[in-house]
């Protein structure tokens, strides 16, 4: 059997990604009956950036489907200076079922999966964050039931979050706003992406540079830090550039009545959210934050198996 890696969410098909929400539904409902499904298998785990949700999810998801995890920091294999990424590949392939790598550059995922014959699951790049995007639309169904049709709105940067939510939505049928200051838009070719995967389930990818413009009639009001790991020496000038985009009592008001505010974590309190928002009623950061452990059992079942 061909393997098949989870670098973007664009490597699931539309009935791909609705399974694999299925699967974390049953997951999360009946964990018992998947207790063994990967018993004997073991997930090499790379970290090259801190983590408490992707560490803490992966290495816990793998034991509760009855498999081991080992966990691989920078100070013991460098990747790319002590060892190539194709010698890490050819090693590990030969010892683990499966590699998932949290890093800062998209190309040494691309590359890791070019190298090893086993799957390679992206925890984390600066183009892409999949498994966070399957656990916040796994989020979404639970509180508001079809995604077809709602309106996501991403208040803040255009990173990898944003691109990886616009996938999925392109991919569901989920309307997604960018609202971002000019000059931090998506990347170009995310966008492309997603306004061609859109035009299969009529779904609508659109940027714009007003925040309160951009939550009308939001069912879903999401942000990020507005500076991710390797822009710290920009923090002090992108609290300037992005203050009018907090996230707080103001700008929810907006929100079409009902919606939700999520929060991919961690969240700097003050900065891109206040706390009246990320501690209210229409938080749903910790559900968010628990379903990456369903999404991600899922996704290694479905790899691993």
């Amino acid at each position: 059997m061909m393997k098949k890696d989870f670098l973007t969410i664009r490597d699931f098909s539309r009935d791909e990604i609705l399974g694999t929400l299925k699967l974390a539904t049953d997951m999360k409902a009946h964990p018992q009956n998947y207790a063994s499904t990967l018993k004997g298998k073991t997930l090499a785990m790379i970290f090259e950036k801190p983590s408490l949700r992707t560490r803490v999810t992966f290495d816990v998801g793998i034991h509760q489907l009855g498999g081991f995890s080992v966990s691989l920091l920078p100070m013991e294999i460098s990747l790319g200076k002590r060892e190539s990424i194709h010698d890490v590949a050819k090693n590990l392939e030969r010892m683990v079922q499966a590699i998932m790598i949290r890093t800062f550059s998209h190309q040494i995922v691309v590359d890791m999966a070019r190298f090893a014959s086993i799957p390679i699951i992206n925890g984390l790049t600066d183009y892409s964050h999949p498994c966070q995007a399957l656990a916040d639309f796994l989020t979404i169904q639970e509180v508001k039931g079809d995604l077809r049709g709602l309106k996501l709105c991403f208040v803040g940067d255009g990173n990898n979050v944003a691109h990886s939510l616009m996938f999925t939505g392109a991919r569901l049928g989920t309307h997604v706003t960018i609202a971002c200051p000019k000059g931090y838009e998506p990347s170009p070719v995310a966008l492309q992406y997603a306004t061609e995967d859109a035009k299969e389930t009529g779904a609508r990818i659109e940027v714009v540079h007003d925040p309160f413009e951009g939550v009308r009639d939001a069912d879903v009001i999401y942000t990020d830090v507005w500076a991710s790991m390797g822009q710290e020496s920009e923090v002090e000038a992108r609290k300037a550039i992005f203050h009018p985009f907090q996230v707080n009592k103001q700008l929810m008001a907006k929100a079409k009545s009902g919606a939700i505010f999520m929060h991919c974590l961690p969240a700097h309190r003050g900065d891109e959210v206040t706390d009246e928002v990320v501690d209210s009623a229409i938080s749903v950061v910790f559900q968010e934050a628990e379903n990456r452990l369903h999404a991600q059992k899922a996704v290694m079942y479905q790899l691993m198996k």
